[in-house]
């Protein structure tokens, strides 16, 4: 039976998942693989600290002794961040090394260079664990929906943000001490800045429309919103529309031909099956035009769930190795795809306002939104304080544009006290 050597780059959480995985499950590996699977060395910063499932393993802190290794047949690339880690995924490659990685913040930005580099040496560069942890998302949109073509996808794809809009949603709490309790129990990071901006999810989303529409999006190309805005005033108008608040990622490939990716806030009618995901747990909606819809849900992070995608990959790069047909399904970015710019967005919107409680205040505000040729499809008002009013205005389906236009108005007008919040509404397709 063939042994395959792995070289781990990294060795923290998400390796040490995956090396758990290949020891407890290696019969069953071995026997789907033909082949014994081995760890033979792992780059570390630290070469004293001890590490579980390390046996056998030979640490160092000097990347070249994996990196030039003849024995080596794959490098697991799990140390996260641009530098170093694309000079040595492109350096194993380069050498003859099949690659696997859990980067989304190296592929959302440098997928290009990387899998050009994979074609041109004729090695596997596989990513499964770099989105949404333990779901075969990758897998799906480059296999499993290769026949189909892809015309929107939806991901609640960071866990972060989704345990605060839950939990602020379920117990009425606000955002500043849901975040707390985020950090302290290990969900969010000591700086969440990545998380709750929406950078992490666009990082992702950047992948995943990638795949769904087989042309080059990277993070610059997402807009991003994120969640720091949400109240628990919001999420209980939600609630009254018949909605929940979730922090989507969005892809549509519009009747049109271009592309609209973005990450933001967004309502969701409570019908959607996304409406149902809580707490730290991911998942994608997707629409297919032979499939239709579909949904694949777990958990997006953690050492055994993403340790799981890393294996995996590993398991069908050793399958490759066997048949010879490593970096046959590399690269799937063949069009070239124009991306929508926010302005020309299509949504509606549900906007919260504080004004001045006097007559035909509310009539000022629909004249205003008409003039930007906007129409409202419900209207909420509430008194709060003296002379008074919350207002919480849905319209109907405008252009971004649109509706700056009517808010550029609506700021102006004497008797607007505050705008509160501008939330995007989602139907899912």
């Amino acid at each position: 039976m063939k042994t395959i050597h792995l070289g781990f780059l990294g060795f923290g959480t998400v390796g040490s998942g995956a090396a758990q995985i290949l020891e407890q499950n290696a019969p069953d590996i071995e026997t789907r693989t033909e082949s014994k699977i081995r760890i033979k060395a792992a780059l570390v910063r630290n070469l004293g600290k001890p590490r579980p499932f390390a046996e056998n393993i030979a640490f160092t802190d000097k990347a070249e002794t994996i990196l030039e290794d003849p024995e080596i047949d794959i490098v697991v690339e799990v140390m996260g961040g641009i530098e170093p880690a694309r000079s040595y995924i492109l350096e194993a490659l380069r050498r003859g090394k099949n690659v696997v990685t859990a980067n989304k913040d190296l592929l959302a930005l440098h997928g290009e260079e990387l899998f050009n580099t994979a074609k041109q040496t004729g090695k596997d560069l596989y990513f499964e664990a770099s989105v949404a942890g333990g779901i075969p998302i990758i897998a799906v949109l480059k296999q499993s929906l290769a026949a189909n073509k892809i015309s929107a996808l939806l991901g609640i794809i960071n866990g972060t943000t989704n345990y605060i809009l839950t939990a602020m949603a379920e117990q009425g709490r606000n955002y500043a001490d849901v975040l707390a309790e985020a950090q302290k129990l290990g969900y969010a990071e000591s700086d969440p800045s990545a998380d709750v901006d929406g950078l992490d999810a666009a990082r992702k989303l950047a992948i995943l429309a990638s795949l769904a529409f087989n042309s080059r999006v990277t993070l610059p190309d997402v807009f991003v919103e994120g969640i720091a805005k949400i109240t628990s005033e919001d999420l209980q108008y939600a609630s009254e529309l018949g909605c929940t608040v979730k922090l989507l990622g969005i892809a549509k490939h519009l009747e049109g031909g271009g592309v609209e990716v973005r990450v933001h806030p967004a309502f969701l009618p409570n019908s959607h099956p996304l409406a149902s995901v809580s707490g730290v747990f991911n998942a994608i909606y997707v629409v297919g035009d032979a499939v239709g819809e579909t949904m694949f849900y777990g958990k997006g992070a953690g050492s055994l769930p993403t340790g799981s995608a890393v294996v995996s990959d590993i398991i069908q790069v050793t399958r490759n190795i066997h048949t010879g047909s490593t970096s046959s399904i590399n690269c799937t970015c063949y069009h070239d795809l124009p991306l929508t710019e926010s302005r020309d967005f299509t949504t509606a919107y549900y906007v919260r306002l504080l004004v001045k409680d006097e007559p035909r205040v509310l009539a000022t505000l629909a004249l205003l939104f008409a003039e930007a040729n906007i129409s409202f499809a419900s209207i909420i008002q509430k008194p709060r304080g003296h002379e008074q009013a919350e207002i919480v205005l849905v319209t109907h389906p405008c252009r971004e544009a649109q509706l700056q236009d009517a808010l550029d108005s609506v700021r102006a007008y004497s008797k607007t006290l505050a705008v509160y919040n501008v939330i995007r509404f989602e139907s899912g397709i």
